[in-house]
């Protein structure tokens, strides 16, 4: 939890600064290649959380990683984590960043589950769906579960549609488990 908070204050300060040389953007963008590089190279993610390691060489691998390919903002959140001692707390801090980034541009994250992948038109006409219910931009994550038959399960915040065939046919089994027909037999 201790974490956690200050994890969020690296992110707000570092969106602070960002916003303030109008770089935003690219830092966000910079944060998601930390995230999805180290979700991808787990020997990265142990090596940076591993006290074994001296920070001078996590920040070597850090800057043989991402130099030239990242903000020199991105660059000096590197080097302000390890003064601190806590770069292990990089890839908390990059998806905080992206949680108030996306708050700072009033885009929420919306999660549909289908059975199969969406196609590109059918991914825009539930952005703009979204757009015209909530107001905000979206993010759309696309997750498939075959179990849902067809249909679909669409979450944005803390509110839930669900038009799966599953759930319509477990609605229909409830009806008929609480019928009140009798057979003549």
């Amino acid at each position: 939890m201790k974490d956690a908070r200050a994890a969020l204050r690296y992110a707000k300060a570092i969106l602070n600064l960002a916003t303030d040389s109008k770089s935003e953007a690219a830092v966000n963008t910079d944060m998601s290649l930390i995230t999805s590089i180290i979700a991808e190279n787990s020997e990265l993610e142990v090596m940076l959380k591993s006290p074994i390691v001296k920070s001078s060489d996590k920040m070597n691998v850090l800057n043989a990683l991402f130099d030239g390919k990242v903000n020199n903002i991105t660059l000096g959140l590197f080097h302000l984590l390890e003064d601190n001692k806590r770069i292990t707390m990089l890839d908390s801090v990059a998806k905080q960043y992206a949680i108030v980034y996306d708050h700072l541009k009033h885009t929420q994250v919306a999660t549909v589950t289908t059975a199969v992948p969406l196609t590109k038109e059918v991914e825009q006409q539930v952005l703009d769906k979204i757009v015209s219910l909530t107001g905000d931009k979206a993010n759309l994550e696309n997750k498939i579960n075959p179990a849902i038959l067809g249909g679909f399960i669409l979450r944005v915040g803390d509110v839930q549609y669900d038009a799966s065939i599953s759930n319509y046919l477990n609605e229909l089994k409830k009806e008929f488990d609480n019928s009140h027909y009798v057979p003549k037999i």
